[in-house]
């Protein structure tokens, strides 16, 4: 009798629940090995505020909105660069090599360098977001969206906007120097739930706006012509997608400061294990992306040498090899003799 083979989307499905098992386990595992170990049982009881209160301190106020920010943003992260990528049709547009990272940063610096509520800091980011994006249209616009153009550009725009930070933060009080100095590198360390849910909460909204967005999406894969002969307004969903992607982008830098690698990478690894792209594969993505930043932080924690080394130091030494190797190969010329 004939096995029913696995059907692309079943594939996906397992994918998803291997992804959530694996969240699960690194959630876990950062709730219960920190400077205070402490069993499983414990650190689930504390988490719902049950047990003894140095516990229940240890987790609430220090350990579960860390891990609740490497969720959100890494989430964020991969889906952002996920619409960016299928938008422009370019395997290297991201957050990270677009700027809009860097701009998130330089909006959220902004407001802490003129004593701005921690509440206001997702608000600040997104508003650098869509300068960056600004910019980057203003810039590469002119001569269309070519590959190299973009990431120039894009690189560009980032450098100039992460040198702004590292101004601000050199002159600063020394009692908000340290606050800062995540800007520059990206780190979940000292994260508050005040940060965290603000983030949160909006982050949900415009990934609910995402898949909604999807099969859009899809239609434009088609190629504008076709998609205009169905009836869409094109100009106006690309602005819809990318408005979606750079809040994103914006709100995860929000909690996690300018983390690279994750959204340039996870919508390649997501291709490449599940294949096409789907409204399941948008899911798988965001729960890679979650995944990757909260292992990345763990690495951080328990494995490098180096204490204090923030999250985007590891994520960025991954990125950089993967970004030449992406460059290289778009650089390529074709070879038509076998064509």
């Amino acid at each position: 009798m004939r096995k029913n083979p696995v059907t692309p989307a079943r594939r996906t499905a397992l994918l998803c629940a291997v992804a959530v098992v694996v969240l699960f386990v690194l959630a876990t595992f950062s709730l219960t090995h920190s400077d205070i170990p402490m069993s499983v049982s414990v650190a689930l009881r504390a988490l719902v505020g049950s047990g003894d209160g140095g516990s229940v301190l240890v987790v609430q106020e220090f350990l579960a909105p860390r891990v609740a920010a490497g969720i959100v943003a890494g989430a964020g992260l991969g889906v952002a660069g996920s619409l960016l990528q299928r938008l422009f049709r370019n395997p290297l547009a991201s957050p990270d090599v677009m700027g809009i990272t860097g701009g998130a940063s330089f909006g959220a610096v902004s407001l802490l360098a003129v004593g701005a509520s921690q509440l206001l800091i997702p608000l600040g980011a997104l508003a650098g977001g869509l300068l960056a994006a600004l910019l980057l249209g203003v810039f590469a616009w002119r001569s269309g969206l070519s590959v190299t153009r973009l990431v120039l550009v894009g690189l560009a725009v980032q450098a100039g906007l992460a040198a702004a930070v590292n101004f601000m933060v050199v002159r600063f009080p020394a009692e908000l120097a340290g606050s800062a100095l995540q800007w520059t590198t990206g780190s979940l360390y000292g994260r508050t739930w005040t940060e965290v849910w603000a983030a949160a909460g909006a982050t949900l909204v415009f990934l609910a706006v995402a898949f909604c967005l999807h099969r859009r999406l899809a239609v434009l894969d088609l190629g504008d012509e076709s998609a205009g002969a169905l009836g869409m307004n094109t100009s106006v969903v690309r602005l819809q997608l990318l408005v979606t992607a750079i809040v994103l982008a914006s709100l995860a830098a929000s909690v996690s400061g300018p983390v690279g690698f994750v959204a340039l990478a996870v919508p390649h690894l997501v291709r490449f294990v599940a294949g096409p792209p789907t409204l399941g594969t948008l899911a798988l993505t965001g729960l890679t992306g979650a995944v990757l930043l909260l292992a990345s932080d763990l690495v951080v924690q328990h494995l490098l040498p180096v204490e204090g080394l923030p999250v985007g130091a590891v994520t960025a030494t991954l990125g950089a090899p993967f970004l030449l190797a992406l460059m290289i190969r778009q650089g390529r010329p074709v070879d038509r003799s076998t064509a």
